[in-house]
């Protein structure tokens, strides 16, 4: 599941930036390009956090 959701993050991603390049590229644009990587990146940062602690909490039920 967190594989679909990193794929759609980078299409949405690529997609809003061609959009925005289309009339060319501003300072405006530039700044939303960034945004949308950083949200993108943090998205896929907390999915891997998420599953880290499952693995954690996984490994310390199967030790009880």
């Amino acid at each position: 599941m967190d594989d679909l959701k990193k794929g759609y993050r980078d299409v949405e991603t690529e997609a809003k930036e061609g959009w925005r390049g289309g009339d060319g590229e501003d300072l405006a644009d530039k700044v939303g390009n960034a945004g949308d990587e950083a949200r993108k990146h943090l998205g896929n940062l907390g999915d891997d956090l998420r599953n880290a602690g499952d693995d954690v909490r996984d490994e310390a039920d199967d030790r009880v």
